[in-house]
């Protein structure tokens, strides 16, 4: 069996766009998540590391598209490693190859996955402080705009109480699944 090269790309929402990542990079496959990177509980990155085999190569971006924090960021890569694939991160530049191991490697890694850490700490930090300035000027925060109309979502449920398949339905009304599930537990 020949290695593969697998794509990941992540996008933290929906109208981000995924066409500049992994853009002219040869794959042999691609998955895609449109979700925060806060943790590694996105259906495409687990479909993703279930896919992968030794000897295949793990493409992302860039290391931020992988992982949010240095506990994830350095676990996926090394069980990747253990299980013999490799990984490259195109705008890093820096490729972790299954059987070796360079201490500069990943000590720069290492570092740069804490950069990533910081950066998604302060992306918090500002929400919170606008949320709070927000709510001292009287301004009512109500968070993300809903993804359906009322009557979009009253149609949802509508169609999953007649047994319509729940994917085929969040593909058709352009909402991940979990988000389906959120709507349909109202």
């Amino acid at each position: 069996m020949t290695s593969q090269r697998i794509g990941y790309i992540r996008v933290s929402s929906l109208d981000q766009n995924i066409e500049r990542q992994l853009d002219a990079v040869h794959l042999d496959k691609v998955f895609t998540d449109k979700a925060s990177g806060k943790d590694t509980n996105r259906p495409q990155l687990q479909a993703a590391l279930n896919h992968i085999r030794a000897g295949d190569t793990l493409v992302v971006h860039s290391m931020d598209r992988l992982a949010r924090n240095v506990e994830d960021m350095l676990r996926l890569v090394r069980e990747m490693k253990d299980r013999g694939v490799s990984v490259e991160f195109i705008k890093e530049n820096m490729s972790f190859t299954a059987g070796s191991d360079d201490p500069r490697s990943t000590l720069m890694f290492t570092m740069l996955s804490a950069f990533a850490q910081f950066e998604r700490s302060l992306i918090k930090e500002r929400q919170r402080e606008g949320i709070a300035l927000a709510k001292a000027k009287g301004n009512v925060y109500k968070g993300r705009k809903p993804a359906l109309s009322l009557e979009k979502a009253a149609v949802l449920r509508h169609r999953v109480a007649e047994g319509a398949q729940k994917s085929a339905l969040a593909k058709e009304f352009g909402i991940s699944r979990e988000t389906l599930y959120q709507y349909i537990r109202r």
